[in-house]
């Protein structure tokens, strides 16, 4: 960073030669204020609950509990923590109507071993002085976490960090994903389709065709985030790392006999030995 005023040339010279808006030299981003970071906590709570609930709804209820907020208000910050897949515009959460939508393809799909499918979604995870963004790639038939990242901003660029990390340890048939433009993006599909991966899509507006992750995502903040305030992202990585560990490890589920994620994806892939 330069420090303008120790500079032998004026800002107006330095911001002609950096190709730099003379005002963009002075700005420093204002950070959200106590009240936006509260209620948009309580919008991730209700859209944790419910996630079929629109941003209508949300601020009837909203209203109903004293919150006198604007439903336009509520459909923005859910567009700004990547909630809603609607239409275009400069937030990356929303999808860009030239990319290609795929169709659903795990209707009636028998899934029956782990690496058949992967589900894959971005989540809102709150601190108390803000946000961040969590990115997690999970096996849908044995539950296990395959790989994750948190970031603080919604740029497409740690999405596809950690797709190709996960792609490096093993190719799935399908990976399903929302409408959302992070995964409608040429930049994530064609890395799909360099491994020769099949792109399953939900419909839109079906919060349960993705199931697999959503139930996570309820467990997680049940669990964890909404347990602990977070005052740093370096805290609140070590947090969801924590319970995503627990989750894989040690957490026995009902739909997998009593057994941990970790077991049956380790144990079947090496039964099966799919990513040899």
């Amino acid at each position: 960073m330069l420090e303008w005023d120790c500079s032998e040339h004026t800002i107006a010279v330095q911001a002609d030669l950096l190709s730099l808006n003379r005002s963009s030299l002075y700005y420093k981003p204002v950070p959200p204020s106590s009240e936006e970071i509260r209620l948009k906590h309580r919008i991730d709570e209700l859209y944790t609950q419910h996630p079929f609930m629109g941003y209508r709804t949300i601020a009837n209820i909203m209203n109903r509990e004293g919150d006198h907020i604007h439903r336009n208000t509520v459909r923005r910050y859910m567009r700004e923590m990547g909630l809603m897949a609607i239409y275009p515009g400069p937030n990356l959460s929303k999808r860009d109507l030239q990319h290609r939508i795929y169709p659903y393809l795990l209707r009636r799909l028998a899934i029956t071993a782990p690496d058949q499918v992967w589900s894959v979604d971005i989540t809102y995870i709150r601190m108390k002085q803000g946000w961040m963004y969590l990115y997690a790639v999970i096996d849908w038939y044995s539950r296990y976490i395959v790989d994750w990242q948190l970031d603080q901003s919604l740029e497409i660029g740690f999405v596809l960090e950690t797709m190709k990390r996960a792609l490096a340890r093993c190719t799935p048939q399908i990976i399903n994903s929302d409408q959302g433009s992070h995964f409608t993006s040429p930049q994530y599909t064609d890395l799909l389709k360099e491994h020769e991966v099949r792109i399953s899509m939900d419909g839109k507006g079906r919060a349960t065709d993705n199931i697999a992750i959503e139930r996570f995502w309820r467990s997680l903040k049940y669990n964890e985030v909404y347990l602990n305030d977070y005052s740093t992202p370096r805290e609140t990585r070590q947090g969801i790392g924590r319970y995503i560990h627990l989750h894989n490890h040690y957490l026995p589920h009902q739909s997998l006999q009593s057994h941990t994620p970790a077991s049956v994806y380790n144990r079947d892939v090496v039964l099966k030995s799919t990513c040899e």
